[in-house]
């Protein structure tokens, strides 16, 4: 893999996951999470652990993401716009900008003095294929495979469940609200 696309995708993970943190709307966090989660999934793919990219992109970006959307729009969470909120919380402020700058520090340190090779191969050949994804998860994990299978159907029964149960009882309340007395 070429290292200005590792830089290029690391940089756009980086400033997307400070999106993020910085962002004050919900949904344009959830959007810049997203980025951050592609980013990192084309890095997988780059490296050559294709599977393991591409299941990154499908079930985090495609599924999570998506319920995350629901969630927001289901809460309807609106950001906080206050003329206070830029006084308040400098202190947490202040200590948040020290442990960044002290995780920087440390992060550099610990780059400056590892000696890197692009392009060594430290996984096997096959390692992040469908064949040997497949072969351990249904050869060496079977049995918690199906545990949690089965643990994921009874849930969403239990859940069905609660749901039937509470619709006649709203049923119930909006007819007798609706009737004069």
């Amino acid at each position: 893999m070429p290292a200005a696309l590792f830089i290029f995708l690391g940089v756009v993970a980086i400033l997307s996951s400070l999106g993020v943190v910085a962002q004050r709307n919900p949904v344009h966090c959830l959007l810049s999470l997203i980025v951050t989660l592609i980013s990192i999934g084309a890095l997988f793919v780059a490296l050559g652990a294709v599977t393991v990219g591409f299941l990154q992109i499908i079930v985090y970006v495609g599924a999570i993401m998506v319920l995350f959307l629901f969630v927001i729009w289901l809460l309807n969470l609106q950001s906080e716009e206050s003329e206070l909120a830029p006084r308040r919380g400098l202190g947490v402020k202040f200590f948040a900008t020290i442990a960044v700058a002290g995780l920087a520090a440390e992060l550099f340190t610990v780059m400056s003095k590892t000696t890197t090779a692009l392009g060594a191969q430290t996984v096997a050949a096959g390692y992040g294929s469908i064949d040997s994804l497949a072969q351990t998860l249904f050869g060496q994990y079977l049995m918690a495979f199906e545990t949690t299978s089965i643990l994921l159907l009874v849930a969403v029964i239990g859940a069905v469940a609660v749901a039937r149960r509470a619709l006649p009882q709203r049923a119930t309340e909006a007819s007798t609200q609706g009737r004069p007395t």
